[in-house]
């Protein structure tokens, strides 16, 4: 006798079909079977990565070009362009004392011009630690964001039967164009550094969808380290929207990461943005951790 873990995909009046774990369909006689019992799924191997981890590989995704690390912390600044690429990530030990870490942290935005705010993932020892030095959320009445995470292969079979067969073509490059930053307020204001941090990873690609790459329906980015994918600026004209354009987009994101062998997507929500939570749930996206900002 042998044992068999998988999921049942057909049941007939002489046999099953079952999914073995290494993809194959296996089909066993009923007459064969002595036992079976239900299993639960294995926790993903995904959601056992720490915050920690997870935050630090999707810093390769969106670099700062000023940085410098404080222990564990990473310090980074951007003219201003994005929080994430102007605010200290603060997770793990800064190798000195939390008071002189805060410290550290708010010469290094005095220097740069910049106001002090850390990321830090809601609910660690770090975020304590800030709110009981006075800091204070940064962005108030807004939602934490949410760091989301999927297979690439899972989020890829989702997509297939929902993008709609009449969409119009996705352009794919490996610079952000004008026309893929005319939309964006932040970057037009400082356009010199949007381009370091959007083109800054070492393989990234910029998605438009529209008749041409220059006539902007929707668009995206993605970004790809070690084998984790990070989907950013995910955007669709308001003049074009509830026709599966963000679809679009996400399909050629996905399409991008695969041929890097990427196996996990990684994008960041704000929680307080229903129809993105509701788009990505429908793609197998869930939500990893939370983070906040925090000034003081």
């Amino acid at each position: 006798m042998t044992d068999l873990l998988g999921e049942m995909t057909a049941w007939s009046a002489t046999s099953t079909t079952v999914r073995a774990e290494d993809g194959s369909l296996v089909e066993i006689a009923l007459a064969d079977i002595v036992s079976g019992k239900p299993v639960p799924p294995r926790p993903s191997v995904r959601l056992r990565v720490s915050p920690d981890r997870a935050e630090r590989l999707a810093l390769a995704g969106w670099p700062a070009p000023d940085s410098e690390p404080l222990g564990d912390w990473v310090l980074r600044a951007a003219g201003g362009f994005s929080a994430r690429a102007n605010s200290a990530l603060a997770s793990g030990s800064p190798g000195v004392p939390f008071a002189e870490a805060v410290a550290a942290v708010c010469a290094f935005y005095d220097t740069h011009g910049l106001p002090a705010w850390v990321q830090v993932v809601v609910g660690t020892d770090e975020h304590r630690g800030f709110e009981e030095a006075g800091w204070m959320h940064a962005r108030p009445g807004e939602a934490d964001s949410c760091f989301q995470i999927a297979s690439t292969a899972q989020v890829a079979r989702a997509l297939r039967p929902l993008v709609p067969a009449d969409a119009p073509p996705a352009h794919l490059a490996a610079t952000a164009s004008d026309a893929w930053l005319a939309n964006d307020s932040r970057a037009l204001r400082s356009p010199g550094v949007a381009r370091a941090v959007l083109e800054g990873p070492a393989d990234v690609g910029f998605v438009t969808v529209g008749p041409t790459p220059d006539d902007v329906w929707a668009k995206g980015r993605v970004s790809a380290a070690d084998d984790w994918a990070g989907f950013t600026d995910v955007w669709v004209d308001p003049a074009q929207r509830r026709r599966g354009l963000a679809l679009v987009v996400v399909q050629e994101l996905v399409r991008w990461a695969a041929e890097r062998g990427a196996g996990t997507a990684y994008l960041q929500t704000r929680g307080d943005n229903p129809a993105a939570l509701a788009l990505y749930d429908r793609l197998g996206f869930v939500t990893h951790h939370e983070y906040r900002y925090l000034a003081p």
